[in-house]
Order: structure tokens, then sequence, then C-alpha cells
């Protein structure tokens, strides 16, 4: 090598050397491949090749990034490689080539080239070293944002007015465990990327999205954006998988519209509201999206007093049945019975809309139902000893049950303990809203059939394709909701009479038992007898009634004043 090239190449790796120097910035990435454009083919090398691995078994698998350094466009031959090893056991390795005709290099040559590689290489490594800290500090295993990016976020964002016009929103997926269940893991990870992306696109590069964990997620965002944001969370198709399958995905949404002016000093400030106000959604009181409000926290503040006082409300028997009778409207005689629960505390009464939404929330109600189931059981045993009139009695099982495997041989164990037979049991199972937990909602109900245990479907008509959960559920009962009973004075060709008339004269039909419920008034009742409904439930015969009191209907021959 001449003077006059020695002196191009000794400035040219001073300057690479200052550059891969730099510690308080990401070093120049451009400024490095012109350097190696430069000094490539100083020694007649056609092509840099560099090969970036995270870890031993990925450079063994060959997975990793690969960079050309410098490429002159002609093929060649490699003659020289070099690897570099960090402390955190990332490798990097850098290969380059030469032409099959060009002058092999000398020994100081291939010590210059080596010198050379050794200087780039400690920059990639550096450099990529720096991408993996950004990737682990700020990125979850799956590649979600996690909650230190969205802090720093909020951090930047530290001057008065830095948030106008944005709104902080908390959004937890609903039933995702379903979506797992249904289409596995693969397709469940598939459908929470799918979803994460489609709401980072609606936001813009101006918001954020970020994963607190599991299926919960935080997003900051322009609250110009929010209508589009929140008609996506309401109900959203998905992919699932690689086959262009689809899942319906909808969200529960906790919304803080950021006031203008607010300083927001820590990220609390932020994420107390909008967790707060998504928990209260879930309860599903206010609806599935729900806007923070300082009545709201009140709220919350109740619900989570509720919670706390469960566990020994249960074991202190603070929950009591009361039975709603079911009439045969044409002999007037109770032909069954509705247990509904009733909480007492303190000397006074909490109403079940204070506290079944709560216990909705976790499997805090699956306990409650088999409390219920237990005290029914202990009740009609006490009847047939009795030798009184014992009427079949449902019991209403909430969907948080659907998915435990186990659910059926726990309601057979509680029966049988009792000694009842399953015929004197009915389970009110409500109509679901998705068509995973239709599965097994039928798997269910299959099962109880198989035991000889009455099944009813509450609240037909509301809920998840109403028409084929008759044709395909083995149900023994119908019980038809009372929005779909004509109020007084209502013409018989009101969509509701006759939506009233079809589903009863189904029913009939299918030889399935029909009960309709919220019967209030004599005229209803005359409706019932005229599309031949044989059994109603509602406070023209009586409301719920404690056990002593229901215990006096039991031995009443029938009622008297609503037979024809």
């Amino acid at each position: 090598m001449n003077t006059e090239r020695k002196i191009r190449f000794y400035t040219l790796l001073k300057k690479l050397l200052s550059l891969t120097q730099i510690v308080n910035q990401k070093p120049d990435t451009d400024g490095i491949a012109a350097i190696m454009d430069e000094i490539g083919p100083m020694f007649r090398l056609s092509k840099g090749v560099t090969h970036f691995y995270r870890n031993p078994g990925d450079e063994k698998n060959g997975i990793g990034e690969t960079i050309c350094t410098f490429d002159t466009g002609r093929e060649g031959h490699p003659v020289h490689t070099v690897r570099f090893v960090t402390r955190l056991m990332s490798i990097s390795t850098m290969t380059v080539y030469m032409t099959d005709d060009a002058e092999p290099l000398t020994e100081e040559e291939l010590s210059n080239v080596d010198i050379t590689m050794r200087t780039a290489l400690a920059f990639l490594s550096r450099n990529r070293l720096q991408d993996i800290a950004e990737q682990l500090a700020f990125f979850d295993d799956a590649g979600f944002r996690n909650t230190r990016n969205l802090f720093r976020y909020i951090a930047w964002k530290n001057r008065t007015g830095d948030f106008d016009g944005m709104a902080a929103v908390n959004y937890n997926l609903q039933n995702f465990s379903l979506v797992n269940k249904e289409y596995g893991r693969e397709g469940g990870d598939i459908a929470l990327m799918e979803h994460y992306k489609r709401v980072e696109k609606i936001i813009g590069e101006n918001g954020i999205v970020a994963r607190l964990g599991g299926d919960s997620f935080v997003c900051i965002c322009e609250q110009a954006d929010l209508p589009e944001l929140l008609e996506f969370l309401n109900e959203a198709n998905v992919l699932v998988n690689k086959e262009g399958a689809t899942s319906r995905i909808s969200a529960y949404v906790g919304v803080y519209q950021i006031p203008n002016g607010t300083l927001i000093s820590n990220p609390g400030d932020i994420m107390g509201n909008i967790i707060n106000t998504c928990q209260i959604a879930k309860t599903g009181i206010n609806g599935n999206i729900v806007y923070f409000s300082d009545m709201l926290l009140s709220q919350r503040e109740r619900v989570q007093r509720i919670q706390m006082m469960f566990p020994d409300a249960l074991r202190n028997h603070e929950f009591c049945v009361f039975y709603q009778p079911k009439v045969n409207i044409c002999t007037g005689e109770i032909c069954g019975a509705e247990a509904l629960c009733r909480w007492f505390h303190d000397g006074r009464i909490i109403p079940p809309m204070d506290f079944i939404p709560v216990l909705e929330e976790s499997s805090e109600i699956c306990k409650l139902d088999f409390y219920m189931l237990d005290c029914v059981c202990g009740h009609i045993r006490k009847w047939l000893d009795e030798k009184r009139h014992v009427p079949r009695v449902s019991v209403n099982l909430s969907r948080r049950h659907m998915t435990n495997p186990k659910l059926v041989s726990t309601l057979i164990e509680i029966i049988d303990r009792h000694g009842v037979p399953h015929e004197y049991i009915e389970m009110e199972l409500t109509e679901t809203t998705t068509d995973v937990e239709f599965k097994d909602l039928r798997r269910v109900a299959e099962e109880l059939h198989e035991q000889n245990i009455h099944t009813s479907v509450d609240d037909f008509g509301m809920g998840y394709s109403s028409l084929n959960l008759i044709r395909v559920v083995p149900w023994d009962v119908l019980k038809i909701d009372k929005a779909f009973v004509p109020v007084d004075g209502e013409s018989e060709d009101s969509t509701r009479s006759v939506m009233f008339r079809h589903v009863a004269h189904m029913a009939k039909e299918l030889g399935l038992d029909c009960i309709v419920e919220g019967i209030e008034t004599k005229e209803q009742l005359n409706y019932l007898r005229k599309n031949g409904c044989e059994k109603a439930q509602g406070y023209l015969y009586d409301k719920p009634l404690p056990l002593e009191e229901f215990e006096k209907r039991l031995d009443m021959v029938r009622y008297t004043t609503v037979v024809p």
C-alpha cells in the first residue's frame, strides 16, 4: 500500500473510530456505511456482510439479522471473517469478499482489514444492543408496547396543556379466553395483535396504545378519534388465523376526556381514572362503554365494598332464598317456583341489582349460585319429608359457570347430598351472546338433560341466535321475557303482540313447557289464555316470597282470585 493510500486509510479509520465512540446518542449508521464503502475497494474487497444474533442459540439456528455493510455489485468469495461476542451473549459476525480475479491480500492489508472490520463490528453490536435494550425495556415478549413505554410518553408531555384535546382509554376485551379456547393459543395471539394494530391505525402517530397485561390495554388519543375508536372497540371482526377466519370481539371501555389546561404530573393522574371507569363498565350497569365522572368513582367504591363484604356474608348465611310461584292459569295451582336471592345485611336488604352484577365480574357469582342450590335442595328435602305438595324449583346459573368442565358433576353432588330426586330441580340458563359461549351452553344443557334435570332458557329472545338456540339445545322449558308481553290496551297488531303469539305457538308445537314472566294484570292473563299459554309468573299472583310465606302458599289448594 503506497503512502497516499495509507494516509487515506488511516484518515478514514480515525473517522470511523470517532463515529463509533459516540456514547450519548445513537451512532451515525449512514456515516459508518459511507466510510466502509470507501475502505472496501481500497483493499480490492467486493462486499462486506454482517450477521447479528441475539444469543448463541439463534446463531446455531441461523435466526438473526443480516446487514450488507458495503457492496460493489461484484460477486466474490469470502476471504476473512471476524466474530464478536458481547457480555450479554449477543453475537455479531462480519465477512468480507473478493472477486476471484482480484490480487490476494498481503499480510499488512489483512491486518488493516481486520482492524477496520473489528471497529465497524463493535459499532454495529452496540447499535443493535441499543435496539435490544429499547425492545426489552419498552415492549413485552409478544411485541406490544408496555406500561413503561406508556409512562415515558406521558412524561414527555409534562407541561400544562400538552394533553389538550386528548382522551385516555382503558379497554378490556370481553370473554377473550373463549377465543383462545375456540381457536387455540396461536389464533388468540393473532387476534390480539390484529386488534392492537387496528387500534394503532385509528389513533395515529399522535397517540399511543400499550398493553397492561393479558387482554387489557390503555391508549391515549385525540378526542377527534374517539368516535371511530369506540365504534371499533364496541364490536369488531378480527382475524384469528392466516386462512382469513374472523371472530367478533367486543370490549369493556373506560374513557377519560382530559380537560383542557390539565397538567399531568404523574401517570397515576390518568391511570386511576380510566382503570376504575373500565371496572365499572365490566359490571354492565352503565353499558360496556363508560365515561369518567366523580359520580362513577363513588359508584366504584360501592362495588369494592360489595366485593369485600361478600365472603363474610356467605359464611354468615346473610343470603336467603325467596320463592316466586309459577302458576297454572287454568287451575290456579302452583306448578313451580323460581328461587331468587335476597341479601340481608345489618337489618336491611341489599337490592339484587346492587350486588349480582358486581359478583358477575368474577367467579364469586358461582359460589353464590352453588350456595343457593344447596339451600333450595335443603328446603325441598324438608318439604318432601313433611309430605307437602312439592313443585319443581328453578335455580339460576350464571354464564360464568359455562366454561367449568366440572359444573354438572358439582351440581349433581349438591342435589344428591340432600337426597333430592332430580326431577324436582330446574336450572335456568341465560341466553349467550357469542357463538363460542353457545357451544358451552349446549354442552351443559345436554349433560343436565342426561341427568334428568330440567333446563329452561331464561330471557328468551334477548341473546345470541335465539332460534338456533332452541333448535339445537335440548330445553325443557322456554321462559318468555316480560319484554314480549303486551301491555294493557295494546293492539293485537302491534309488533310485541305478534311476536308474543308466534313465540308462544312455536314453543307449544316444539313440545316445550312455556312460562310467561312479568304477568301483572288480568288483561295480560286473558291474553295468555287466548294464545294457549297455561303457565305464568308475576305480581298478579305473588311477588318473590320468603320461605315461610311460600310454604303457606304450598298449603293452599289454588289461587282463587284469578281462576276463570
